[in-house]
């Protein structure tokens, strides 16, 4: 495609031609490392607004990908990072107060902050292209040649921006995002052999879901519960649980089919969704829209939801970066809170290899860069093993993404695949928990300055001497929503859990002086109680 003119092209084909300049930077190292180039961070969560109005704070979600900012170690990389909203000066301080051996004059200059003044649920990437002045602006500070565009998610938006900016997108083209959808998970995971979860994919329409439910509790006649999924849900958000146990005696293979799907259907409107406030009318109106599967739903007394996180080179390369046992809450264990680094011993080995063989399949339909493999885990008693079963795929950046980035910028370490774990330069593994959801009606009002009025105190911030500490992240959505983002890591997962623990004590402290003037059960020093 290097002899043909670009204006004779579609825009998935300049894409891609922009993209191919992406694997000459390769070939002269790790591209994210590379010095004296501009990097244009837009930080936009691209999904339906619909399903957006879910999250808490989704606005603020753009301040995840600051962890970029420690990219401005490297002397002459200059960075541009847009928003929806200005960031408060405070939380722009603290990201290069944490930059290794650079003078924060020196990084603060090679930083450029743009913001669109637009507090809507559109995709901030949407915000951009509707502003024309702004993608100028942007044009004008970027070197050709010597720029690219980092993203949350790859969308029509991203690449159009990156069109018109005529920079290469670091992501995968948006062609190819049926591969991090429920659906296009199911397939990967079918051509690779890879266990999964019995289940229907691509359903259009509310009675082929009815139909499907239908079809696979016949050939799971023993199945108590099973999960629908919208296929572009977030963070657990679109998921629903419908048991089976409550109109068990309508099984397919007790009354003939039509009185089956006649129970079925009226118990429906009986789905525990994920999402605070979703109801069963506006679940069915997504499903035409985004389409959804059904598949059963894997039960055990004990079990866990690990995940395993690799990167795609522009070149085809296939990296594994981390494994994490994931934290789940919600009502049936379906809602991303935070992890933990790195996955259980007894099977990050096997994550590995899962994600791998994943990685390669996705590589050879040409993704690129960042992609997350979930599970689920449960413990056979009998076997004494853990059954792992590969549930989703995200081709895109993650909630394992920034803390993970963020323990590797700050310590210039490394991860080992042959242990699972990850050594600084001087050899020492570490360990953390994160989380994007520390959230209590008691913090809400607090602003980043207060934040960091209460880190200076209490001396939580991350100490670069020890490598240890905690590193924040969306302080912005602490006033209004009481919700804030943390990275806590130690020297052991017991020691990050102290840290995080330690975190959360000072913070319902400095909080209930003012939220309850009777609080008197601070202790700084509550015995640390582990348990995973």
């Amino acid at each position: 495609m290097n002899n043909v003119n670009p204006k004779d092209l579609n825009n998935n084909q300049k894409c891609q031609f922009l993209q191919n300049q992406l694997k000459e930077f390769w070939q002269k190292g790790d591209l994210l490392d590379l010095d004296d180039y501009d990097i244009l961070v837009v930080p936009s969560v691209s999904i339906d607004q619909r399903e957006g109005k879910k999250i808490d704070g989704l606005l603020h979600y753009e301040e995840r990908l600051l962890f970029s900012l420690i990219r401005l170690r490297n002397p002459h990389t200059r960075l541009i990072y847009i928003t929806a909203l200005p960031l408060s000066p405070t939380i722009i301080d603290y990201y290069l107060q944490l930059l290794p051996g650079i003078p924060f004059s020196h990084a603060r200059n090679r930083l450029l902050l743009l913001s669109t003044y637009d507090g809507s649920l559109k995709p901030l990437t949407q915000k951009i292209l509707e502003r024309p002045r702004l993608i100028e602006k942007i044009r004008r500070a970027l070197r050709q040649g010597r720029s690219y565009m980092v993203c949350y998610n790859s969308t029509n938006l991203e690449q159009e921006l990156s069109i018109k900016l005529n920079i290469p997108l670091l992501a995968s083209a948006p062609s190819l995002q049926y591969w991090g959808s429920k659906s296009g998970s199911r397939e990967i995971f079918a051509q690779g052999k890879v266990p999964h979860p019995d289940g229907i994919s691509n359903l259009k329409t509310v009675d082929q879901l009815l139909n499907s439910i239908g079809e696979l509790w016949q050939r799971k006649p023993k199945i108590k519960r099973m999960v629908i999924k919208l296929n572009e849900g977030f963070s657990g958000e679109g998921n629903a649980i419908l048991d089976l146990t409550e109109i068990q005696d309508f099984s397919p293979n007790h009354v003939n089919k039509n009185e089956s799907l006649i129970a079925i259907n009226k118990h429906l409107k009986n789905l525990r969704f994920q999402a605070i406030n979703e109801t069963w009318e506006n679940f069915a109106s997504r499903i035409p829209e985004l389409g959804a599967i059904v598949e059963e739903f894997i039960e055990g007394e004990i079990k866990r939801s690990p995940s395993v996180q690799g990167n795609i080179s522009p070149r085809g390369e296939v990296e594994i970066l981390s494994t994490h046992d994931q934290i789940l809450g919600g009502p049936d264990g379906q809602i991303y809170l935070g992890c933990y680094f790195p996955a259980d011993s007894v099977y990050r080995l096997q994550l590995q290899e899962i994600g791998l063989k994943v990685g390669k399949i996705l590589a050879e339909k040409g993704a690129m860069e960042r992609y997350c493999v979930d599970f689920v885990a449960a413990f056979n008693n009998i076997k004494n093993t853990w059954d792992i079963q590969a549930v989703e795929i995200n081709l895109r950046k993650g909630g394992t993404t920034h803390p993970f980035m963020t323990l590797k910028l700050l310590t210039n370490g490394y991860y080992d695949d042959k242990t699972g774990l990850f050594y600084t330069q001087q050899e020492q593994p570490k360990y953390y928990i994160a989380t994007d959801n520390l959230k209590k009606e008691q913090y809400k009002g607090l602003l980043p300055s207060d934040l960091m009025d209460i880190i200076a105190k209490y001396h939580l911030h991350f100490d670069s001497s020890l490598r240890r500490g905690t590193v924040f992240h969306l302080m912005g959505a602490l006033s209004e929503f009481g919700k804030l983002g943390l990275t806590s890591i130690g020297d052991s997962l017991e020691d990050a859990k102290a840290i995080y623990d330690q975190v959360e004590t000072v913070l319902d402290q400095e909080t209930a002086l003012y939220f309850d003037p009777n609080y008197t059960n601070f202790s700084p020093n509550l015995p640390i109680t582990w348990t995973r």
